[in-house]
């Protein structure tokens, strides 16, 4: 039975619920580390509720933050069986979490931050209906063998795919963004992407703008930029 997980969570701005948007952060942190990217983009999307679940285990590198799998880099398969045992237990986080709103699959967003990127992707496109966008900060996807139960579904229609990278990352290198990018486009997936120029691992504000811009546009909500005409 999959391990129950939660976390902090901010409110639609306009009080009732179209989207959910579910924030997956990255190894050592938890859910706090992203909640307050919610509350930055309230603006750009005010039907959306947004959480970001503590994922379900403690890290053994980093004891008061959580990982969604051990990640020693040590053995070449460990991304992938990682990716494939948390991935029942941030399913079931979801379904609980739309049926608690009456919403469905398409109204819904991953957004995942490094190790909640290879998440977010992972479990996004094995889901039987696609979430509405995907949205991968400093991540890469993650391949391996597709066993029984673990190939990716043909999902009608497809999710929308963001990836943003920093230029300078030197703990998953920026290639990880070329590299995921060609391999969704080979699975039929194109990726909209965007490079931070000088940016390590980590989210800067033109990346935070690009993502929200992103949602908004998958979501079909209309975004306003400066005062409005008179008249």
């Amino acid at each position: 039975m999959p391990t129950p997980i939660d976390g902090p969570k901010v409110a639609a701005k306009s009080g009732v619920a179209k989207q959910l948007v579910v924030f997956l952060h990255g190894y050592g942190a938890d859910g706090n580390d992203l909640i307050e990217i919610g509350r930055q983009w309230r603006n750009f999307l005010p039907d959306a509720d947004f959480v970001s679940p503590h994922a379900p285990e403690r890290c053994s590198m980093s004891p008061g933050g959580r990982q969604w799998f051990p990640l020693t880099m040590r053995d070449p398969e460990e991304r992938w069986k990682g990716v494939v045992s948390a991935r029942p237990t941030l399913d079931a986080f979801i379904d609980q979490e739309l049926a608690k709103r009456g919403l469905d699959e398409r109204s819904l967003a991953l957004v995942g931050f490094s190790q909640g990127t290879m998440m977010a992707l992972h479990a996004g496109l094995r889901r039987s209906v696609a979430p509405r966008a995907i949205l991968g900060y400093s991540g890469v996807l993650v391949t391996g063998p597709e066993t029984a139960g673990e190939a990716r579904v043909a999902q009608n229609p497809p999710p929308a795919i963001m990836l943003v990278h920093g230029e300078e990352d030197d703990l998953i290198p920026a290639q990880a963004l070329f590299l995921s990018s060609n391999l969704l486009g080979e699975m039929g997936l194109p990726a909209q992407w965007h490079l931070s120029p000088g940016l390590g691992h980590g989210i800067d504000n033109v990346g935070l703008v690009h993502g929200a811009l992103f949602l908004a546009q998958s979501f079909g909500v209309p975004v306003e930029f400066g005062p409005r005409a008179a008249g």
